[in-house]
């Protein structure tokens, strides 16, 4: 055999070869290998998507807790404000209710003393009459002297 005939056997083979793969073999790995690419680079995109929407997410998550701290320090500044005002209130309340209750007291007091003199004007106009009565050793018709017994009953 001779050298040169193999390797021109050799080269035309080869070149076959290279024709099949390039015709039949060829086409399959390159779209494989786009297909590949075209998944990894898919998935890349939704990796970067899927980053940003948790940025946003994390952000809205951020200015939801921040609008609920303030909704809270509101709601607790108006919770103290009614609290003081309730406070207030029931003061004013008491203060009512303490003046009420000294007026009521004062005019229990008033009437008691009334009532302490009266008592003490017939104990009074009875010990006068009993003196009277012994001085002059007659007895004294009350409601013949009512007139002297009144005008004596005024003056003390």
């Amino acid at each position: 055999m001779n050298l040169n005939l193999t390797l021109v056997g050799q080269a035309i083979s080869f070149a076959i070869f290279v024709w099949f793969c390039m015709k039949f073999v060829w086409p399959p790995v390159i779209a494989a290998l786009e297909e590949r690419s075209k998944k990894i680079a898919d998935g890349l995109e939704a990796a970067n998507r899927a980053s940003r929407d948790l940025e946003l997410a994390q952000e809205q998550a951020d200015k939801i807790l921040r609008d609920s701290k303030e909704n809270a320090a509101e709601i607790i500044e108006q919770a103290n404000k009614r609290a003081n005002q309730m406070i207030d209130e029931a003061k004013e309340q008491v203060i009512a209710d303490g003046k009420r209750l000294r007026e009521a007291a004062q005019a229990e007091i008033e009437q008691d003393a009334l009532r302490a003199k009266e008592a003490l004007r017939a104990q009074v106009s009875a010990l006068a009459f009993a003196g009277a009565e012994k001085i002059l050793g007659a007895t004294i018709d009350e409601k013949a002297h009512s007139e002297i017994v009144e005008q004596l009953a005024k003056e003390l």
